[in-house]
């Protein structure tokens, strides 16, 4: 069965379920037995009893003929999304021992579907970092070759789904955080529209870029488990959008359909990653694409933008961990201000508390004008460009990663991660919905993302491509 939990589609699993040739106790025993010998540092916690419960439950509903089409699929969630009665630490010695009393919006979606949480994934610590070297339980390695990064902030995510653990797993993406370690991992994901899925439940690193979204094995996989988790939800304003069946636009036609390609996002990238990426977009040429060049001139400023606004926003939400209402605690300092700071020292780790720092600087009385609201117009200024592209264009794509995925050993961390999300994050400062996919992979065999943008709420766009493409030889 192990085997069959790698290898099988989302919907062989489930007609197996229903045909009765395993159960989900069965599906699920298995799921966790892969995770306990998981040798790159997938997981943070395994929640073995609850998730059987829910595997037995999922049993009885599917005996019921229950037509849930992820009732008994074992699933697993990033840990910095809350899980009710489920440790939720967000990587950080912080919240080593926080269990939420509630869950995330998107996990009470899936498991009304069906879906049994397996666990929680590892993560770049309060999803700060592109490699997932920053945990405070470790960092996470690429199931692909253990010498290299999974990627980041959502490593455990992309690796736990690579590895084939579990067909697919929520993440959160603020910068890249979901799309660039499944380039990495040899995975599909997507970063929905902001808006699209609530952030409920989600812990905050930028609210204003933060969206929760998929890692699964296909473009289908990931348009299935968005129907489910989308939707408005009263408990987040900031999410608009109206349930969909993301999955029904799959077999979209493309003949005739304009790919734009920005040629500044092509440049700086490795000369493997831009030949499988040109592979990819003669894919596409196949299907009768018409392919153009577009102007995106926004890299001399963007990841500046992305900086500034990001850890500005950090610094707000990272506020409230005072050791008082929860998180760590220690007894050290005479005064507030010295418990604080003995606390903090402590139990943040170097990344959050650098960009804690770099957020209180921009946000500064001094700083305000120049950095903050600078940055702010700017990202307008993004956005705008991105809809200028749109009259030209249906889809926008680019490689997901300059490089493929990095050494994992010690000391190689910000030469390398600090431009891995450079052709990610503008999507995350305009709001946009973006799919990536693999197109090839290196001399080294480590895999090649290709990325798929939408126009605002056109997820099922990003994913229709996404699954011609994988359908149709782009895939390796």
């Amino acid at each position: 069965m192990k085997e069959l939990l790698k290898k099988a589609t989302l919907k062989q699993l489930r007609q197996c379920l229903i045909n009765k040739e395993f159960t989900s106790v069965e599906l699920t025993g298995v799921s966790l037995s892969l995770a306990e010998a998981d040798k790159t540092n997938s997981f943070i916690t395994l929640s073995h009893e609850k998730a059987l419960a829910a595997a037995e439950n999922a049993d009885k509903k599917l005996a019921q003929k229950c037509a849930q089409p992820l009732c008994g699929i074992p699933l697993s969630v990033k840990d910095n999304i809350c899980t009710k009665g489920i440790k939720t630490t967000c990587a950080s010695k912080m919240l080593e021992d926080f269990i939420p009393p509630y869950s995330a919006t998107a996990v009470e979606r899936l498991e009304q579907d069906g879906g049994v949480i397996i666990g929680k994934t590892n993560m770049d610590e309060f999803a700060m970092g592109s490699s997932s070297k920053t945990s405070y339980f470790g960092r996470v390695l690429n199931p692909c070759n253990e010498n290299y990064v999974a990627g980041g902030s959502s490593g455990g995510s992309a690796a736990a789904v690579a590895a084939g653990i579990c067909p697919a797993s929520l993440g959160s993406d603020t910068g890249g955080s979901i799309r660039q370690p499944a380039s990495f991992c040899g995975v599909t994901a997507i970063k929905p529209t902001y808006g699209t899925v609530s952030r409920q439940g989600l812990i905050a690193f930028a609210s204003s870029l933060d969206q929760i979204g998929v890692v699964a094995k296909t473009a289908e996989y990931c348009a299935i488990i968005l129907s489910t988790i989308a939707g408005k939800d009263g408990k987040d304003m900031t999410c608009v959008k109206e349930k969909e069946e993301y999955e029904k636009g799959l077999e979209i036609g493309l003949k005739g359909k304009t790919i734009g390609i920005p040629s500044e996002l092509l440049l700086r990238v490795d000369e493997e990653v831009l030949t499988a990426f040109w592979q990819g977009i003669e894919v596409f040429k196949d299907f009768g694409c018409r392919v153009k060049t577009i102007s995106l001139p926004f890299n001399n400023f963007s990841s500046t933008v992305y900086s500034v606004i990001s850890s500005a926003e950090a610094a707000s939400n990272l506020a409230r961990y005072d050791g008082i209402r929860y998180g760590h605690r220690n007894n050290n300092g005479e005064t507030f201000e010295e418990a604080l700071k003995s606390l903090r020292g402590e139990a943040f780790g170097f990344e959050v508390k650098r960009r804690i720092m770099l957020g209180n600087f921009v946000l500064s009385d001094v700083n305000f004008e120049g950095y903050y609201k600078r940055a702010t117009q700017l990202r307008q200024k993004i956005k705008e460009l991105y809809n200028n592209a749109f009259n030209e264009c249906d889809v926008i794509l680019n490689p997901t990663a300059p490089t493929t995925a990095f050494p994992v050993k010690d000391g190689v961390l910000n030469e390398f991660s600090e431009a891995a999300d450079v052709l990610t994050l503008p999507v995350n400062l305009a709001g946009l919905p973006s799919v990536t996919t693999t197109c090839g992979y290196d001399k080294r065999g480590l895999p090649i993302g290709l990325s798929i943008t939408a126009p605002a709420f056109c997820d099922k766009l990003a994913l229709g491509f996404a699954h011609r493409f994988e359908n149709g030889g782009g895939r390796k």
